[in-house]
């Protein structure tokens, strides 16, 4: 796993499928996604490393239910404590209480979605101890008031969680970027593309400065701009990412 500083209050943890991020508030910290299954570990010596203790890490916000988001939040929170958040609607495929429903790829996708499953370590992610339903408009208690915003489109209960007063983004798959030159793009393996694209029309109109992604490197500045581009995507983009 890779840690990588994007800002003094924000690191990156990268992962050979899908990545998170750890925001530091003054004593207490939060991770947004948690990687795949064998992933909590890693991620809690790397808190370590980084001079905090796990169990500052309060709470871990997952966008989407998709394993290579959720594998290691059950993990980490067995470590640490943590409460676990996600949308209502993904909450039942997050305590795997049912299978979430599979992407509707088209046809270009689907060897790279192949491709993508056959990364990911096997078996079913660890249910956290507890998951805490969150919905569109809930404010939550770290970086100065954390706006969760309702984005569905990957998938029904996908969400992004916003930073006003830091102007940071965290958009989970909704938005990444491709792998061959950073490009950012609308997200891959979605239910429902077109819901997907009005999705990151109103991640646009929130005037982030900063857009982290759930695949590929984050935006660092004019992330607004960035993302009301791509609403004239092409539906095949070039370098595509291994998403999930």
């Amino acid at each position: 796993m890779d840690v990588i500083e994007l800002l003094p209050r924000l690191h990156l943890f990268r992962f050979p499928v899908g990545q998170a991020y750890l925001w530091c508030d003054d004593g207490e910290l939060t991770l947004i996604d948690a990687g795949p299954i064998g992933a909590g570990r890693p991620i809690a010596d790397a808190v370590t490393a980084l001079g905090h203790t796990p169990r500052a890490v309060r709470r871990v916000v997952l966008t989407h239910f998709h394993e290579d988001h959720v594998g290691g939040a059950g993990e980490f929170a067995a470590l640490s404590g943590a409460e676990v958040l996600a949308h209502r609607l993904d909450a039942p495929f997050v305590r795997g209480e049912r299978p979430g429903p599979a992407p509707r790829t088209e046809e270009w996708e689907r060897p790279l979605h192949a491709a993508a499953l056959r990364q990911l370590p096997p078996g079913p992610p660890l249910p956290p101890p507890s998951l805490t339903e969150l919905s569109d408009g809930d404010v939550l208690g770290f970086g100065g008031g954390a706006r969760v915003v309702h984005i569905p489109g990957h998938t029904d209960g996908s969400i992004a969680v916003f930073l006003p007063a830091h102007g940071v983004l965290f958009t989970g798959d909704t938005v990444a970027a491709a792998p061959a030159d950073g490009t950012p793009m609308p997200g891959v393996f979605n239910l429902d593309r077109a819901q997907l694209l009005a999705s990151i029309g109103r991640l646009a109109d929130l005037g982030a400065e900063v857009a982290c992604f759930g695949h590929g490197d984050p935006v660092l500045s004019g992330a607004s701009a960035v993302l009301r581009s791509l609403g004239a995507t092409p539906d095949q983009p070039t370098g595509t990412p291994a998403s999930r």
